[in-house]
């Protein structure tokens, strides 16, 4: 089992440890996992459930992490592994995100580095770490992403965002580009529905954008997300940092606990027409 980075020993009588990986920062009980489910305290030491540990692996087109400028046409191998920081309601990728310990397979990351070069005769221009939280994967994504870059393999990364800045700022020169779900604009909604902080987020997308490709992807939800106040609030807050970064404004569906109707077309449509004032590359997805 994998030691984990960034946590503490806080108590040596009872050998609790704290993980500072993300903004949690879970206390963790001899026996226990922080709330990722996979960074566990064992003998008073933090280690990884889910180190190497793929659940979902695929040569995908590159358009649907999505990344609409970046490489279009070109396809990237993507991994995915099991657990994650947030709890939404809404989540697409539950059964590999929430709960028990999914079905999976060890990949080291000289493996997935061979893999990935062996599939650059179909198209593939390098790894992308995503389907469930991959900074919950923090160890093994560095670890990749460096072989990676060094076999000149491009990184990408479809990610929540919800990371402590030491360990991003680690990670990120490893990076070519990111997909950054912010999936809303309250505070209220992070509270209440995904259990985490927007703040942090909006924090992360500067550095992001400071140092690799970025787009970004919201998942407009009927009433909870999707207000004319709401969609300007981001698509300013976006335009702030750069105008050209593209903004992917997609349908959501009933799944997992949110069983809201899905979202009408005439809502997409008319977040695009806000967006379209202030952002120069904005799409709509899942119609």
């Amino acid at each position: 089992m994998n030691s984990a980075r960034y946590y503490l020993c806080t108590d040596n009588k009872h050998n609790g440890v704290q993980c500072f990986l993300c903004p949690h920062e879970c206390k963790i009980d001899i026996g226990q996992k922080g709330l990722c489910q996979v960074r566990y305290n064992k003998e008073g030491k933090l280690k990884l459930l889910n180190y190497g540990q793929v659940t979902a692996a695929s040569l995908d087109p590159i358009e649907k992490k999505p990344l609409k400028k970046y490489y279009p046409g070109q396809k990237v191998f993507s991994l995915g592994t099991f657990g994650c920081n947030f709890s939404c309601d809404f989540c697409q990728n539950w059964k590999i995100s929430q709960g028990e310990k999914p079905e999976s397979n060890y990949l080291s990351p000289e493996e997935a580095v061979i893999k990935a070069q062996e599939l650059v005769q179909y198209g593939n221009i390098g790894i992308a770490y995503t389907y469930s939280e991959p900074l919950m994967w923090f160890e093994y994504v560095l670890d990749t992403a460096k072989l990676a870059k060094e076999a000149g393999l491009k990184n990408i990364l479809v990610t929540n965002g919800y990371i402590n800045q030491e360990p991003l700022r680690e990670l990120v020169p490893y990076l070519d580009a990111v997909n950054l779900d912010i999936k809303s604009f309250t505070e209220g909604f992070y509270q209440k529905v995904c259990g985490g902080r927007l703040s942090p987020v909006l924090s992360n997308a500067r550095i992001f954008a400071e140092n690799c490709h970025l787009e970004i992807t919201t998942l407009l939800i009927p009433d909870l997300n999707d207000s004319v106040e709401e969609i300007e609030k981001l698509t300013t807050f976006i335009a702030e940092i750069d105008k050209n970064i593209p903004l992917h404004l997609t349908r959501y569906f009933p799944n997992y606990e949110l069983q809201k109707p899905s979202t009408s077309l005439d809502i997409l449509y008319k977040a695009k027409e806000i967006a379209d004032k202030y952002l120069a590359e904005v799409y709509l997805g899942n119609i």
